[in-house]
């Protein structure tokens, strides 16, 4: 039916996450793409790629289950996507800790809502409406290893509904990370979406892939600036994930296209690769948060009308029970996309004393180091 199709492209194309693109390489080939989207604003505003930041922030765990560590403790956080075209994507996570198993673990939920589209069959006669939505669970754990070491694996659950077509699959990321507080230097590196089908959308048809991905960040906090530097790497799997797209194309009276030549494109398939980020703390409570997309920027902006394309921001606020966090998001030229966010410390509000943190990775602290002493 062209509801069944209407639907299929729509979740294709809301993959996030850098999911847009992927679609475009690989043709709409793999299945669960909203595995790949950001599961809160201060991700979002660091373009959808999060796998080495050292912020105190328990969403960071779908991420990479690695970041997941003590000071997540008893922490909550609750947020919501804002997407195109009225979609809703919810997210929660949790996170504690055990000083007996001496690991911590979070819980993840994700909902996206695509709400009901007109159900019309090949004849074009309507019957009634179809019902789109996807979900998934993860199970996190994470251990320090050494002093400045951990590692972490989240066990996820993923099921999609898409007009009255099911599909489910188990997977799981693995991920190491190490965090230097002495050197504030922050390194991530993660697989992530590794499992199987358990159910296929078609029984008759051969599993789709799942949208399994490579990444490797670097997160650096410069000297006495309240600065922090993201470069991520993703997609690390495959080299060429430049989109060929044959409408730029240009062709002589000889249908040859004349455009491309012997080019390589070696910079722009090395920079689709890459995403760049930023932070800058404004003065004690509000963080500023700024990232770029080579890859959005090029498979989803107007050549004639690039705009904010690829362009992502965002701003926290610290309170002292919460943090509130806003991110926005230019996936083309067309506008941006909002999300809301709240992190709760359980703790706090239920005054039961916060755990202590004494000899765990603290947050990072901006406040220059005194002036030394004559």
């Amino acid at each position: 039916m062209r509801n069944i199709l209407k639907v299929s492209i729509l979740a294709v194309a809301i993959c996030g996450t850098g999911g847009t693109a992927i679609a475009q390489i690989t043709g709409g080939q793999r299945a669960f793409e909203y595995l790949r989207m950001s599961n809160s604003p201060y991700v979002s505003a660091l373009g959808g790629y999060a796998p080495a930041s050292p912020d105190r922030n328990v969403s960071l765990t779908w991420q990479n289950p690695a970041l997941l560590r003590p000071l997540f403790h008893d922490q909550l956080s609750l947020n919501y996507n804002f997407f195109y075209a009225n979609i809703g994507i919810a997210n929660a996570q949790y996170a504690f800790h055990s000083n007996k198993l001496d690991t911590d673990f979070g819980v993840g939920l994700q909902f996206i809502n695509y709400g009901n589209v007109r159900n019309i069959d090949e004849h074009g006669i309507e019957q009634g409406t179809a019902y789109a939505a996807d979900n998934a669970i993860a199970l996190s754990a994470s251990r320090q290893y050494k002093d400045n070491w951990r590692y972490g694996v989240n066990l996820k659950w993923a099921n999609s509904h898409l007009a009255g077509v099911t599909g489910m699959a188990l997977l799981a990321d693995f991920g190491v990370a190490y965090i230097d507080t002495a050197r504030k230097i922050t390194i991530g590196a993660v697989a992530k979406n590794i499992g199987v089908v358990t159910k296929k959308y078609n029984p008759d048809n051969v599993a789709e892939p799942l949208p399994f991905d490579l990444q490797i960040g670097v997160t650096k906090q410069l000297e006495n600036v309240p600065l922090r530097l993201y470069v991520v790497a993703h997609h690390l799997y495959r080299w060429d994930i430049r989109y060929d797209n044959p409408a730029d194309k240009v062709t002589n009276i000889f249908q040859t296209d004349t455009a491309s030549g012997n080019k390589t494109y070696f910079a722009d398939k090395l920079f689709r690769h890459l995403n760049f980020g930023a932070e800058i703390i404004i003065g004690k409570r509000i963080t500023a948060t700024v990232a770029y997309s080579h890859l959005r920027r090029r498979e989803n902006g107007f050549s004639n009308k690039m705009g904010l394309a690829g362009f992502s921001m965002g701003l926290s606020l610290e309170l002292n029970k919460m943090q509130v966090r806003y991110g926005q998001t230019y996936y083309g030229s067309s506008g941006a996309y909002h999300e809301l966010g709240m992190n709760f410390d359980v703790d706090k509000f239920l005054k039961r004393g916060s755990r202590k943190t004494s000899g765990q990775h603290q947050p990072l602290d901006f406040t220059p180091p005194p002036p030394p002493k004559e």
